[in-house]
């Protein structure tokens, strides 16, 4: 008989366990399609990096090594195709990320969260008040980058310059000044 109830205790337990997980997977299911957006931002980020990387490059060179004349043309062929880059990997990155997410970003959930601790960040995911923090985003980031850089230009500006002209003479490039010039243009065209 004790072996019977042991038996079945254990059954029980192993059903309500298997149950927990059901409904643990149901509430990392929950949390992931409320978190979408986030996993697509990620996604959509990593896709631009390289893009963004290029762009940055590419300015140098449009102002070193493009004649002036032709600059306006060539910076234009460059988004194109950067836009074009971003149009076609967009959309593959950001679907595979919210594929990969129940097994990343679900995983983790599922390691070091409880089934309650789920149930709780649910709430706070979909709280009124956390839609509204989340919607103001763009608006909040926006009022301390405008404020941060009129705190800091006068700072800032000149270290900019400062690294911008070590850069230069690193490169061996004619200072920006003297590329401003026709004769100096016309020889950097030339290399």
């Amino acid at each position: 008989m004790k072996k019977w109830c042991v038996a079945s205790l254990i059954v029980v337990c192993g059903v309500a366990g298997a149950q927990a997980t059901g409904a643990k997977k149901d509430l990392i299911a929950k949390i992931l399609t409320l978190q979408q957006g986030a996993i697509e931002q990620t996604a959509q980020v990593l896709a631009e990096r390289p893009a963004v990387q290029m762009m940055q490059q590419a300015g140098v060179a449009l102002q070193t090594r493009v004649a002036p004349e032709k600059r306006e043309a060539v910076a234009k062929d460059i988004q194109a195709d950067l836009k074009k880059y971003a149009d076609e990997v967009g959309p593959l990155v950001r679907q595979q990320a919210v594929k990969l997410a129940p097994s990343t970003v679900g995983v983790l959930l599922d390691q070091r969260f409880t089934e309650e601790e789920l149930t709780q960040l649910i709430a706070i995911l979909e709280s009124p008040v956390n839609r509204k923090y989340q919607q103001m985003g763009g608006e909040l980031q926006k009022a301390l980058a405008d404020k941060l850089v009129t705190e800091t230009k006068a700072m800032v500006e000149p270290k900019v310059k400062a690294l911008e002209q070590a850069m230069v003479k690193h490169l061996g490039l004619p200072p920006a000044s003297a590329a401003s010039k026709p004769e100096a243009a016309a020889k950097a065209a030339k290399k």
